[in-house]
């Protein structure tokens, strides 16, 4: 925690420098930004180690949404949201399985457009990210 910490007011520091007051992020999104990174890191990791290994992207997607959720749920909660415990992982999944399906359509989709499955899986990033944190404080820590 320590070490989000940091980094979060080094992030904030330079907010300060670069943006308007009106446009300064909020601590809690800029500890979303660096659980997030490191979250992304984690299942993007897996998803194309997948690919890697000659699976389905559809499958791909679903394995690194599998062990996306487990890492994920305690993360975001613990560091982004400050909740503790886990009453609400059925609807954490329940909002997983909503990224899910849009980024399989979403890969399916930029696949007909001549887009690679590894390509479309970085595109997908930040759109999911977005998605991901707009769901998740409405539905899931409600905050």
């Amino acid at each position: 925690m320590r070490v989000i910490d940091a980094a979060g007011e080094l992030i904030a520091w330079i907010c300060q420098l670069l943006l308007p007051d009106r446009f300064q992020p909020s601590n809690r999104f800029i500890r979303f930004l660096i659980v997030g990174g490191v979250n992304t890191a984690f299942g993007y990791g897996i998803f194309v180690t997948c690919l890697w290994i000659g699976m389905h992207y559809a499958l791909a997607a679903a394995i690194s949404t599998v062990l996306g959720i487990l890492f994920n749920y305690k993360s975001t909660g613990n560091l982004v949201f400050k909740s503790r415990g886990s009453g609400r992982l059925p609807h954490f999944v329940a909002v997983y399985a909503i990224i899910y399906v849009f980024g399989v359509l979403a890969i399916g989709g930029m696949l007909r457009l001549g887009i690679h499955e590894w390509l479309g899986g970085l595109i997908l990033i930040l759109p999911s990210a977005t998605l991901s944190y707009i769901l998740n404080r409405r539905f899931v820590f409600q905050t």
